[in-house]
């Protein structure tokens, strides 16, 4: 079976467990630049694959199964019922993690990780409350009998709550599984998430410490293709995880249908059930066959990495 995601096409095998991005796109969007060698964390030396020129090379291969295992896990979590939190405050990724997020229907933070976010969220939830308040009070007329000053020192309250809780100002509980680039910036968000045992998949990069991160990645989380093509990975998972769960209501109304009779009476519909339009779910299925791609051998692959690597740097 072939799905297709904007820009990257994902294949699935039979038992539909294998999720994956071509070894092309990554070195196209410069997923396997690490930092200065002398800037590492020792503890990625499991996912370094070589160094150039002072730079330190991630293995792209152990990347790739690194998305595979994170995308199943986001792919689950959202077909159990949960959400997706999207977390990126650094300039690079302000954009493709509200861009992303909002494509997939999940919640993001991309301004400023605000201390007890997770921790306290019943704090949270109540400057989300006062934030749906002013918006509702500039709606319904308020405004008019406020003086200006009052007017303008409202007005600047709701911009900063919209600025940095406008992302998740509809979430009503906790995440199912946070998303994170750059867990050195993100750190006190992944400490909450840690302590409330929220799972996390995150982007790290040679500088970042792997340990205690979920299902970590290991790439290059400054650049910005390489953040986009990231970030749309684990928005596609999200969105084959609704659609799973579109078809799985389709099957369950046709069965229901079947069992009685072939026509289903009104009365025992509910009225969204009724509405439920069948082609919105099957529009990122194809029927076409699933394409084998030719299988290589671990070595040649290596070989094929460290070929197109030594094309960028030239060989030394």
């Amino acid at each position: 079976m072939v799905i297709n995601h904007g820009t990257y096409k994902f294949y699935r095998n039979e038992e539909d467990t294998l999720a994956v991005v071509t070894m092309k796109s990554l070195l196209e969007s410069g997923v396997h630049f690490g930092h200065q060698v002398k800037r590492w964390d020792p503890r990625m030396k499991k996912y370094i694959f070589a160094e150039r020129n002072g730079i330190h090379i991630i293995d792209l291969q152990k990347t790739i199964q690194a998305i595979k295992d994170a995308y199943d896990a986001v792919r689950k979590t959202v077909a159990g019922g949960k959400t997706v939190l999207f977390v990126g405050t650094k300039k690079q990724a302000q954009q493709a993690i509200q861009k992303e997020a909002e494509r997939c229907g999940m919640f993001y933070v991309n301004n400023r990780w605000l201390g007890g976010m997770l921790t306290n969220f019943v704090t949270i939830k109540k400057s989300l409350l006062r934030l749906k308040k002013l918006e509702k009070m500039e709606i319904d007329g308020t405004f008019e009998n406020l003086t200006k000053k009052e007017i303008a020192a409202l007005g600047k309250e709701r911009i900063k709550l919209q600025k940095n809780l406008g992302g998740i100002k509809e979430m009503k509980e906790l995440p199912g599984i946070l998303f994170i680039i750059d867990t050195r910036m993100e750190a006190i968000a992944v400490a909450e998430a840690q302590r409330q045992g929220i799972p996390i998949v995150a982007v790290v990069d040679t500088n970042c410490n792997p340990d205690g991160i979920n299902y970590p990645i290991p790439g290059n989380d400054d650049a910005i293709r390489a953040i986009t093509l990231f970030t749309q990975i684990i928005a596609n998972a999200v969105i084959e995880a609704d659609n799973e769960v579109g078809l799985r209501i389709i099957e369950t109304l046709g069965d229901e249908e079947e069992e009685a009779g072939g026509v289903m009476p009104d009365a025992s519909l509910r009225e969204e059930d009724q509405e439920i339009d069948i082609a919105s779910y099957s529009t990122a299925v194809t029927d076409e066959p699933h394409k084998e791609e030719p299988a290589m051998a671990p070595t040649e692959e290596i070989s094929q990495i460290h070929v197109d690597i030594d094309k960028v740097y030239g060989e030394e």
